[in-house]
């Protein structure tokens, strides 16, 4: 039988969490629609660039490549992210933690080359 009464400490902090995450996100709505003055207008609702009307529909689609540039850029972040944490304890996981970060980088390696073979990196 498990005994539940241990996540009581994890259910609290959840539940504090949510409180105060609402707390933040409503409070001020609420506050803001009680005092301000809710008057919209053509002027405010209009799109604001940089002091001048926006040259065209704000509601156009981007080139695949800044998505595919996004993905990658997180994914090699991702890798840098990994890589100190597993410096710091290489002493403590040994050669089967060196073997796992060698099959890990290979796979990177794989797919930007891969990438780059593809022309995902080149900007025409």
């Amino acid at each position: 039988m498990v005994d539940l009464t241990q996540y009581l400490p994890i259910l609290i902090f959840l539940v504090i969490a949510l409180g105060l995450s609402g707390l933040f996100v409503f409070l001020p709505m609420g506050v803001s629609r009680l005092t301000g003055a809710n008057k919209p207008s053509k002027d405010k609702l209009a799109e604001y660039e940089c002091g001048f009307p926006a040259f065209e529909d704000s509601r156009h689609q981007f080139d695949v490549r800044f998505y595919l540039v996004a993905i990658l850029f997180i994914i090699f972040d991702l890798e840098a992210a990994f890589l100190f944490p597993w410096a710091v304890s290489l002493d403590l996981t040994g050669w089967p933690g060196w073997i796992t970060m060698m099959v890990f980088l290979g796979e990177l390696i794989i797919g930007f080359a891969y990438a780059w073979k593809k022309g995902a990196l080149e900007w025409e």
